[in-house]
């Protein structure tokens, strides 16, 4: 146990200096990091929304609307369906949860009822189970057929919208340039989120309270937004829709869609060449560019609504075909808000409403304020430990003393690597763990006083101690890390954070206690070679 072949050696020391290296960009101001050479680690710890300060929002999704879009997108689908097959039908509509619908003659009701089975699809029914399940339920009653949603695909619908949601939401924050946001999963319809260091929540908020579905329209020809206001009359095929600036003004569409927001590709905020204004050019991809180009092709002369989460943000005149697939979009902006509008065109948008439910800002001040608590914190328990060891182990104290510094850079060198946020209770893991680093030794050097009682040399004392102790060590740090991984499992959000710096501060006080503290313990033997030992 006290023997140590050369290449062990040599891993161990440059395990500890890595520690050392990786964890020294932590002690360092990010202005003095800049003067570091880049072949040297530049990684520091993220500081989560508590250490650092920021924005913490919980989002609430809107599910109920995905069960109404899909009755509303199933009503279409069996009207073409009967068309097809030239069934005449009476009372296509949504009653409460169902797609109703009556066919006229008793010999088509079979046909009916084939064609409306061939809309469904086969779904999972769970995640636990591999057995297929069909998203539509279709009943027959005399001439009458009711078609529903199953459960399970209104379940996976929703599970679908919430993890769309998630990633829409992450790239409009990552848009931000923020570094490591929080973004995940609430219950069943709910999203977290946490940016650390966001000094403007307003705009976050502004970003993610949009849905950002965007779709480009004629303006109609048959009366103007103010008249149509005026009379009260909207004729069929249009909508009555208001200008996103103040004052709002009525503006008159059409409900066609001409093209669809999916079919932009990018976005960016720039300014107009003419008069400096801010404006959001767009690009469109090749199915989107055609179209695009036929509509204003067809149309010029008249007025394009570019119309976002039903408010008309811009509705510029089509003064010649525009075949390049390429446009932009000007509306009085800010620098800020093209900038945004970009950010949501390119991002996509999401599939449900959202509603922020909770909102808080942690000020920096209070974040630098944990930051002083949790350095106190580790100062008193890390001295309280140090001298401890001493008073009680003497030389050896101080053994179990520079593995424990070790241990300490070692924590400090996975979590730059790993870029791992750091929050509250995770500086109350690392506390913990500086508490824990030393039990291991603890256990080793009252075995080896147990063996030196009992009449043994050093050497040998030593041995035994480290031997009969190993398996101690391993049942304690076994069973707290088995802990950790439940609590990084079921937890969320700090309870994470602390289990793990927990399981890593576990694993490397395994490392330094033992096989660290084991080999300065041999090098120590072997050149002393001490008669007898004092513990």
């Amino acid at each position: 146990m006290l023997y140590f072949e050369r290449w062990k050696i040599v891993l161990i020391v440059m395990l500890c200096l890595a520690g050392i290296v990786y964890s020294a960009p932590n002690f360092i101001s990010k202005s003095s990091l800049e003067d570091v050479p880049g072949w040297l680690p530049h990684k520091q710890i993220n500081l989560g929304l508590d250490l650092r300060g920021g924005s913490y929002m919980l989002l609430g999704l809107d599910t109920g609307s995905l069960e109404k879009t899909r009755l509303q997108d199933l009503v279409g689908e069996v009207r073409d369906a009967l068309r097809d097959e030239r069934i005449p039908y009476t009372g296509l509509g949504i009653q409460g949860d169902s797609v109703v619908v009556n066919v006229t003659r008793a010999e088509d009701v079979e046909k009916a009822e084939a064609a409306i089975d061939d809309l469904a699809t086969m779904i999972a029914a769970n995640q636990f189970s591999a057995l297929p399940e069909s998203d539509l339920s279709v009943a027959v009653d005399g001439q009458r057929i009711n078609v529903t949603v199953t459960e399970a695909a209104k379940l996976q619908r929703v599970q679908a919208a919430v993890e769309q949601s998630i990633e829409i939401v992450r790239r409009r924050i990552d848009e931000l340039g923020t570094t490591e946001p929080v973004i995940q999963r609430q219950g069943a319809d709910r999203i977290l989120v946490q940016v650390p260091g966001l000094e403007d929540p307003q705009q976050l908020k502004e970003l993610l309270g949009k849905t950002a579905k965007m779709n480009f329209r004629l303006v109609s020809n048959a009366m103007s937004g103010q008249q149509a206001l005026a009379t009260r009359t909207v004729p069929a095929g249009t909508e009555l829709l208001y200008t996103a600036d103040e004052p709002k003004v009525p503006v008159l569409v059409e409900r066609r869609i001409m093209v669809g927001g999916d079919r932009l590709q990018d976005a960016t905020a720039g300014f107009d060449q003419r008069d400096g204004q801010p404006v959001v050019n767009f690009r469109f991809d090749s199915i989107g560019g055609r179209q695009f180009g036929e509509v204003t092709r067809d149309n010029v002369g008249r007025p394009f609504a570019i119309v976002l989460d039903n408010e008309v943000i811009s509705a510029p005149r089509i003064n010649e075909p525009i075949m390049g697939g390429q446009g932009q979009i000007s509306g009085n902006f800010t620098v800020q808000e093209a900038n945004n509008l970009a950010i949501l065109l390119r991002s996509g948008a999401l599939p449900v409403d959202i509603t922020i439910l909770e909102e808080r800002t942690v000020g920096p001040g209070l974040g630098a304020d944990s930051v002083r608590a949790g350095e106190i914190a580790a100062i008193i328990g890390a001295a309280a430990v140090i001298l401890f060891m001493i008073a009680s182990y003497g030389f050896f104290g101080i053994l179990a003393n520079i593995a424990l510094f070790l241990n300490v850079m070692m924590i400090f060198a996975v979590l730059s690597v790993l870029q791992a946020t750091l929050t509250l209770p995770g500086i109350a893991g690392i506390v913990l763990t500086i508490g824990m680093a030393v039990d291991a030794n603890v256990l080793i050097y009252e075995r080896i006083r147990e063996e030196v009682a009992a009449g043994k040399g050093p050497i040998p004392a030593i041995e035994a101690g480290y031997n009969k102790a190993l398996s101690s060590i391993l049942d304690a740090n076994i069973t707290t890390l088995i802990s950790a991984a439940i609590l990084f499992q079921m937890g969320s959000g700090p309870v994470r954070g602390f289990a793990v710096t927990l399981a890593i501060g576990i694993v490397t006080s395994v490392f330094t206690a033992f096989t660290v503290n084991r080999l300065m313990v041999s090098v120590w033997l072997r050149r002393r070679r001490p008669k007898t030992i004092t513990l």
